[in-house]
């Protein structure tokens, strides 16, 4: 054998890694992250059962799930071995073979690399180094940093209690707040059954989009959205909808939040105003329970019959109880909560809105789980002060609370909403450890969100001392200005809402915006959402509405159709699982209908 057919040309080798000097952390040794790799049709795989090309590059067998460590980073072996090259993940100090790299075109490094698997038959000793090729021999497209290799699947270290945790916090929102008012249109009986009822039901179609993977051919496991499985069996008018309904969903948040964060905005500086001016409403009225009524009874000898916003009842109050200043009149003036903060608001957020990415504000997701627990204590604290006050048969319009209630629509819209989950239930449960648990982590988190649910609408419901057609479908509104645990709470909520407003307003830029319009402006979408705050601030309607339309599809329908659909691809649908699924999706449509049937009501 020639010298010229046993070395490969050194020049062609320095030159070609000089060349790709830059992939190489300066840390890190070639000679410890070199590894061989096997091409194949479908990827590729390093061979189990073949020595390293080179045992010289420091002896580092490459063992399952063994970690190359560096200074900066660890490089992860998993146990399969593979390589997709559309995973997405970031490989910076990386260079891809591709199957034009070995192949009889190149001649050189086709016949080192045959040569290599001619020589490792010959060598019935893994640990015999007498027919590893030396380093300068092997051409650079057939190395690879271990770090490419690695397997997303082996990533996968989200335990239970995290996905339980993730999926109660994720629809842990503003309907949080309207609970309580919500199981008063409802009546407490039907109230509390429609909680338990609507949690089984969306559990149960959660459970379908989870399980909608099943029969999707998937060439990797990078995260497949619920829409793209519409796509998958319904053709683009699956992901068209399945789209549409998604972003209505987000339209829907928007909007409620940018009411929430005028109320939220309003009351703050109300708060502040009111301290600088040694003016208590609370003492003014002799509020000693620290509640209130935008809507008092004509019984009140001190409130004429009014029938006022937040910021006409306040404003009212003040010009009756108060001597009021010029300043002061001028602060009424420019300070109304459905007609100025609004406006103010935009102040605030346009900087916000205008960032490029959105992921600095992912930073401040343990906001949202701080006001979640300060509203349950801050619920719980207010209950125990209060004390019981309900009579089933009693006389008294204070503690007279109706079993049942023709409202129930009302409840039963916004629980679509407050139970949704469905379009992001496939990446929570992408990085779980053990796939097999989904069902069990998703009934817990949905019994936990159904637990917390109920207990602020229940407790507050039944201990609130006033009349209960009283309570507004914000909570916080049933307390002044002055009252400093709703004060607290209002901030909390309010910093919560701003980090999260610019996330969801960057969706809809993506998802609306730019493929209608051909522009990200969020000018529009915050048009709306101002308009909204203006003429219809009214939050449980709006997340009323926006839960039943978008649940109509996320909810009710579309994992349904696609589970329906499985079943005839595999030839195992039957009758009966047609006609239960049936009643689900009209479900959803008489709950879309019952809330324009709520207005027949009134």
């Amino acid at each position: 054998m020639s010298e010229e057919t046993i070395c490969y040309d050194k020049k062609t080798t320095a030159r070609r890694r000089r060349n790709h000097k830059k992939t190489l952390p300066s840390s890190v040794t070639a000679r410890e992250l070199l590894v061989m790799i096997e091409i194949q049709d479908d990827g590729i795989t390093r061979n189990e059962s073949k020595p390293l090309l080179s045992k010289a590059l420091g002896n580092c067998s490459i063992n399952t799930d063994k970690t190359y460590s560096s200074p900066k980073k660890n490089y992860l072996i998993d146990s399969q071995n593979t390589y997709s090259p559309s995973s997405g993940q970031r490989r910076p100090f990386s260079h891809v073979p591709s199957l034009s790299n070995i192949n009889d075109n190149n001649e050189d490094i086709a016949a080192i690399y045959h040569r290599y698997k001619y020589y490792s038959k010959l060598t019935e000793n893994p640990q015999d180094e007498s027919f590893n090729i030396p380093d300068h021999v092997l051409p650079v497209s057939l190395l690879v940093f271990p770090a490419i290799l690695t397997d997303p699947a082996s990533q996968k270290k989200q335990s239970s209690i995290v996905t339980i945790f993730s999926v109660w916090n994720t629809m842990m929102g503003s309907s949080l707040l309207c609970m309580p008012w919500a199981i008063g249109e409802a009546g407490l009986v039907l109230g509390v059954f429609f909680l338990v009822f609507m949690a089984v039901l969306t559990c149960y179609t959660a459970y379908r989009v989870i399980r909608s993977l099943d029969g999707v051919e998937r060439k990797d496991d990078n995260v497949m959205e619920f829409s793209e499985v519409c796509s998958y069996y319904f053709g683009k008018w699956g992901l068209y909808i399945s789209t549409v309904f998604s972003v209505s969903a987000l339209l829907g948040g928007a909007m409620a939040y940018w009411v929430l964060m005028s109320s939220f905005l309003y009351h703050a500086v109300k708060y502040i105003y009111d301290e600088v001016n040694n003016f208590n409403m609370s003492v003014a009225l002799n509020v000693t329970d620290s509640a209130i009524c935008l809507h008092p009874p004509s019984s009140d000898p001190n409130i004429p019959n009014v029938n006022l916003t937040v910021t006409g009842f306040s404003n009212h109050l003040h010009h009756h109880l108060h001597n009021t200043t010029e300043s002061e009149t001028l602060f009424f003036e420019m300070w109304q909560q459905t007609l100025t903060v609004p406006f103010f608001l935009v102040l605030i957020l346009f900087p916000l809105i205008n960032f490029k990415s959105p992921t600095f504000f992912t930073k401040f997701n343990s906001v949202g789980t701080l006001s979640v627990m300060y509203i349950l204590v801050f619920v719980t604290v207010k209950a125990a002060k209060w004390g019981l006050n309900i009579e089933f048969n009693g006389t008294d319009p204070v503690k007279s609370v109706p079993l049942y209630n023709a409202m129930f629509p009302a409840l039963t819209g916004m629980l679509s909403l407050s139970y949704f989950l469905h379009n992001g239930i496939l990446s929570i449960m992408h990085n779980q450890r053990h796939p097999e648990n989904n069902g069990r982590d998703l009934s817990i988190a949905y019994v936990l969100v159904a637990i917390t649910y109920t207990w602020i609408g229940v407790v507050f419901y039944i201990t609130f001392p006033l009349e209960k057609n009283c309570i507004e479908s914000n909570l916080l509104d049933n307390f002044p200005s002055a009252d400093i645990m709703a004060f607290v709470g209002r901030l909390l909520l309010l910093f919560q809402l701003v980090t999260i407003y610019p996330l969801i307003l960057y969706i809809l830029r993506v998802q609306l915006l730019c493929p209608i319009f051909g522009t990200s402006w969020p000018g529009a979408v915050v048009s709306v959402c101002v308009l909204c705050a203006i003429f219809l601030p009214e939050i449980g309607t709006i997340i009323r509405f926006s839960g039943a339309f978008s649940g109509l599809a996320y909810i009710f329908t579309l994992p349904c159709l696609v589970y329906l659909a499985y079943l005839w691809k595999e030839g195992r649908l039957t009758y009966t699982v047609v006609l239960f699924h049936s009643f689900i999706i009209a479900l959803g449509v008489a709950n879309f209908v019952g809330q324009f049937a709520i207005f027949a009501i009134h």
